[in-house]
């Protein structure tokens, strides 16, 4: 696992930007990666990233009778939570979707999952209450607002859920901003933030600096040296990605 000064540094960037890592180290297909393929709206973007490790539940809104035979679900829910190690990214499925009735996260929950160490919620639900749950330092990303919880009841919990297009597995390490997130398993985030690092530092020295500094030059020349620059800066990462296996991962 990520020791907490690495996810503190990691929580630096921006997801992109972890993106970026994940993809010079992983051995998978990109279009594998556990992101939302779907759009997702972050209503704390002022928060800014959040990080830990993915929790999950799935919830209704829908089935009165359901609530009213399962009177513990709320403490059965809290317990699981409790019995996991924090920081926590709560990734909560509505299986009323597409066609969500209710919120089960407001002001109550959110504090209720903070006091229980989660970090945020990401859901594909609707929340409410988000200037108070704000308040009270706990992230939520969501589908949209809205105003009731109808029947809200929490119906399973650390189970594989698939949610914005993306599976996820508890424990999975979550890097979470207003532009989406990404779900990295354990065995992908050994070099995660070195490999973060290398390439926020690669695009401060190439392309973004090619691209500023433009003065006195016409437009026929910023593009070719922007093209230029994007041509080095896809070889070099290359180069720099072989180097970083052999000489970080130990590949051949």
């Amino acid at each position: 696992m990520l020791s907490h000064a690495d996810m503190l540094e990691l929580r630096r960037w921006n997801t992109p930007t972890i993106y970026n890592g994940w993809e010079s180290i992983t051995k998978r297909n990109r279009l594998e990666c556990s992101t939302n393929w779907e759009e997702i709206t972050d209503f704390m973007p002022q928060m800014g990233p959040m990080v830990g490790y993915a929790v999950t539940i799935t919830f209704s809104c829908t089935d009165q009778k359901y609530k009213k035979e399962h009177p513990e679900s709320y403490l059965e829910w809290f317990r699981y939570l409790a019995s996991v190690p924090g920081p926590k990214v709560l990734f909560a499925k509505d299986l009323d979707y597409p066609n969500s009735r209710g919120a089960l996260f407001g002001e109550v929950t959110g504090d209720a999952c903070r006091a229980l160490g989660c970090v945020g919620l990401i859901t594909d639900g609707y929340v409410r209450d988000v200037d108070e749950v704000a308040y009270g330092g706990f992230k939520m990303m969501a589908k949209r607002l809205g105003v009731g919880h109808a029947y809200s009841c929490p119906r399973t919990f650390g189970e594989e859920i698939e949610i914005y297009g993306a599976k996820i597995k508890p424990g999975m390490f979550v890097h979470a901003d207003k532009y989406g997130f990404i779900a990295i398993p354990p065995e992908e985030t050994e070099h995660l933030l070195q490999a973060s690092r290398l390439m926020d530092s690669d695009e401060c020295q190439t392309t973004i600096p090619i691209a500023r500094d433009t003065m006195g030059m016409t437009a026929a020349e910023v593009a070719e040296a922007i093209g230029k620059s994007m041509k080095m800066q896809i070889t070099a990462n290359l180069a720099r990605n072989e180097e970083f296996r052999r000489s970080i991962l130990g590949e051949q």
